[in-house]
């Protein structure tokens, strides 16, 4: 922990000074008004370089990667007001997820067209709420320094919860920029024996240049949880009248639980980098369609993204043929210009004098073939302790046998390389799609404990994946993309993965409508662990588990206008792999079937608010594949602002609902959800939980004053989300987020 503050206590002086080195940089900064930046030769001649750096509005943009192929999106700056209350939920902005109560728990989706993969480790699966994939790491090209700093606090120095997150980006130049996280979180706890304490650091860094472009990633996660096993009576919270003592409430610290003296640990790091070389030519075009351009290079909008962002923000890296007819529809030009354009374009020869003396005219450079690496090595370790184990708790012993502790650990270390090539899209008016093929290799090795000796059973793999993309994201109307991947050698033989998606965007009327189509097709082996575990309770080694073969089809309909989102899909799964009753990995080798929709309706009546989510879903399966039908999402708030409308205020209420069923219950010796025991079938769900909430955002800083679990003791009391784990009682929690532009 020393080592890891020290570092970050470096990163934010050498953060200082870099800040302090791009101050005369900012003089030649240059951006459109998106706040991308752009070649200072296609400014206005009248631009003032010794404007003083107080003088520049600050403008950023902020991006992500896909994995894989290091694809980078557009996304928008973390600076939005409305329901800021929700953004250190654990379960969620919406509530959708099933947690153990307390700040920093582990967590699982009850939606399950929105769980995760097993990835990297199915021990730090349940951590989504605090672990950050490369993938979901923001990367800023800014004109001036950005840090955020934000602030949580739930409850008192006893049995509160805090957080505190840090991020801080600068740009040593137009194309280089780095910067670094922080983020740690204490959760103390409201019942015996469950504090958390979760720890990250991380540096990342971009040069996105003409030719080549490098991103990088590196992030530590320390994570710390105390298990108690759940409260030893649910009647401590469902009757509180009917237990000892005569006793009408309990205070929630006094509650007798199931285990002291034993925590789970997880350590992880991993450096991400990803690289290309993109070879192309130089052509002459205006400089507001070079402008355009620069904002458009590389960037790969997704379905989501482009209801969002403006469509000259977000288009893929290679720009259009400006002087094709596609270009009519996208380029922000007059009528005049594009004519000119046109004329021009007839006969480069007879006007390669006007060109060269014309200013309204830049060299732009258009790519045609990138080169791609993408590299990441990752360490994950797991450890679980227990000191103090009730009799009969586990059903079998294999290490400590004459003892009632227990001290597991593995350790899992991989190395992965991606090598692709791409033709892009968009270097002439007949590249209508892109097209990318790679191979990738990967080399696991994972460490188990040894039931017969003090050494390690070492496992190792390999896996080698080829793979394609075929992909259209440029324009208005229609985008979309095929890519899939097919294993060729050792643990990857056999597998195979095709995903899909597509996206229509029209006007309907006044309205914008999207309409988005997805799906996949997959045949992959059960993760290492799902495969394999020794520990001193739970020893497993199924090398004979088949295959998961699983197909979806999804559709998705959006009306900005309306304030509608609707998305409704099916998923067949064969050899569905799971955590039987008794917490161990176990196949069913027939048919699962899932129906989901999910309804988003949002009402406005002048200051008045009204947000929906309705999702339903249906299992074919609900003894395998529990799930419940309904659940719930309602928002009602006022929105409006004051003081000469520099401050957004909204005040309001939400409720979070789901049905009754069988929810997974919990096991700490493997740190995961799994079917209930069947000596112990409880139902959660059929309880409202209920927040109220002020929320204020004042020019850069955003602040929020929130009463969580106001009806606690009302009605059924089943305020359980997980099996004998039940959530926080009433609290007040406040929050306040700072952006800082210097």
């Amino acid at each position: 922990m020393r080592r890891i503050l020290l570092t970050y206590i470096l990163l934010f002086v050498l953060g200082l000074l870099a800040a302090q080195a791009q101050r005369p940089l900012n003089t030649l900064d240059n951006r459109d008004r998106y706040g991308n930046q752009v070649d200072p030769s296609t400014q206005p001649d009248s631009l003032d370089t010794s404007t003083d750096v107080q003088s520049i509005p600050p403008k950023l943009y902020m991006w992500q990667l896909s994995e894989t192929l290091g694809n980078r999106t557009i996304v928008p700056a973390d600076t939005l007001s409305l329901n800021f209350q929700n953004t250190n939920l654990v379960d969620g902005m919406t509530g959708q997820y099933n947690f153990l109560g307390n700040l920093g728990s582990p967590r699982l989706s009850r939606i399950f067209f929105d769980r995760e993969s097993t990835e990297p480790t199915i021990f730090m699966t349940p951590f989504s709420s605090f672990f950050v994939r490369p993938d979901q790491v923001f990367f800023t090209n800014s004109n001036v320094p950005y840090t955020n700093l934000t602030y949580y606090k739930a409850g008192n120095k006893v049995n509160g919860e805090e957080r505190f997150k840090s991020y801080f980006s600068v740009n040593v130049n137009k194309r280089l920029a780095f910067g670094f996280n922080f983020d740690y979180l204490y959760g103390r706890g409201y019942y015996s024996n469950q504090s958390t304490s979760h720890f990250n650091a991380g540096i990342f860094g971009s040069y996105i240049g003409e030719r080549y472009q490098l991103q990088a990633v590196y992030n530590n996660f320390f994570m710390k949880m105390n298990e108690n096993g759940g409260i030893a009576n649910d009647g401590y919270i469902t009757r509180p009248d009917t237990m000892a003592d005569g006793k009408k409430e309990y205070e929630s610290t006094t509650i007798p639980v199931k285990l002291e003296q034993t925590s789970n640990r997880n350590k992880d790091f991993y450096i991400y980098l990803t690289q290309r070389y993109r070879l192309g030519f130089k052509r002459r075009v205006l400089k507001e369609v070079a402008q355009n351009n620069s904002v458009k290079q590389n960037f790969a909008p997704t379905a989501a993204s482009t209801a969002m962002i403006p469509d000259t923000a977000i288009t893929d890296s290679l720009g259009m043929d400006r002087l094709g007819a596609d270009s009519l529809g996208t380029d922000s030009l007059s009528a005049e210009r594009l004519a000119m354009k046109k004329s021009l374009s007839l006969d480069s020869l007879n006007n390669a004098t006007a060109l060269a003396e014309d200013t309204n005219y830049v060299e732009e450079f258009v790519p045609v073939t990138s080169f791609i690496h993408t590299f990441k090595v990752e360490r994950s370790r797991h450890r679980f302790q227990s000191y103090s184990e009730p009799e009969g708790m586990y059903e079998n012993t294999y290490f400590n046998k004459n003892g009632s502790v227990s001290r597991d650990s593995t350790t899992a270390f991989s190395i992965k390389n991606i090598f692709g090539i791409a033709l892009l899209e968009g270097f002439n008016k007949y590249a209508k799609a892109g097209l990318t093929a790679y191979i990738s290799h990967k080399f696991s090795r994972y460490d188990l404990m040894n039931a017969d000796s003090m050494t390690v059973d070492r496992f190792t793999e390999q896996e080698i994946f080829v793979g394609g993309e075929l992909a259209k994201r440029q324009g208005k109307v229609l985008h979309y993309s095929i890519d899939g991947e097919i294993g060729i050698m050792d643990k990857a033989l056999g597998q195979f993965r095709v995903h899909g998606n597509m996206d229509l965007n029209f006007r309907l009327g006044k309205d914008t409508v999207n309409l988005i189509a997805r799906g996949f097709v997959t045949n992959t082996l059960p993760s290492f662990y799902m495969r394999h575990y020794h520990s001193n309770h739970f020893f497993w080694d199924n090398d004979n588990m088949e295959k998961e073969f699983r197909t979806r089809v999804e559709g998705e309909l959006n009306i900005d206008r309306w304030g509608t989102n609707l998305r409704a899909g099916v998923e067949n799964v064969k050899n569905y792999t799971y955590f039987n009753q008794k917490a161990v990995p176990e196949q069913y080798s027939g048919n699962i079937q899932i129906l989901s929709a999910t309804l988003k309706q949002n009402f406005r009546a002048g200051i008045f608010h009204l947000d929906n989510e309705v999702t339903w879903q249906k299992s074919s399966n609900e003894t395998i594949l529990p799930l419940p039908q309904l659940s719930l999402y309602s928002n009602l708030y006022i929105l409006t602002k004051l003081a000469k409308k520099v401050l957004t205020v909204q005040l309001g209420a939400d409720v979070r609902y789901f049905t009754k069923y069988n929810a997974p219950a919990y096991t700490p010796a493997v740190q995961q959800f799994h079917l209930q025991p069947e000596n112990d079938q409880v139902e959660i769900g059929g309880y409202p939980i209920v927040n109220i909430y002020a929320n204020l955002q004042l020019k850069r800083t955003r602040l929020f004053a929130m009463y969580s679990h106001v009806n606690q003791g009302m009605g059924t009391r089943n305020s359980f989300l997980v099996p004998h784990y039940p959530i926080n009682p009433s609290l007040l929690k406040i929050g306040v987020s700072w952006n800082f532009y210097d």
